[in-house]
């Protein structure tokens, strides 16, 4: 029989409430019995935005904004079931987007 694997992505602005997440996860998934790899840091994407400053002319005055997605990867080894159900219930922060791969 192949071992089972979760992956899971998180991804957020703010990098606290980022690692607040993964411990959680981390947590939920040693209680239950599962075996835990990370949370490993990918690399943070950053988004760089060039704004002109005035509303007609002057095209050498500019504003630059930056916007930076931080990113974990976790990877759950073979998970009970009670692992998927804990994770299930799991209340995460809104600024968090998870990506879940069996």
């Amino acid at each position: 029989m192949a071992k089972q694997k979760i992956r899971i992505r998180l991804k957020a602005y703010d990098h606290r409430t980022l690692d607040q997440s993964a411990v959680k996860i981390v947590e939920t998934a040693k209680r239950s019995g599962a075996g835990v790899a990370g949370p490993i840091p990918l690399p943070t994407e950053k988004s760089v935005y060039t704004v002109l400053r005035a509303v007609h002319k002057y095209k050498d005055s500019r504003e630059q904004f930056e916007m930076r997605t931080h990113k974990r990867l976790i990877d759950i080894l073979e998970p009970t079931p009670q692992t998927v159900d804990a994770l299930m219930r799991l209340d995460l922060p809104s600024g968090v987007d998870i990506e879940i791969k069996l």
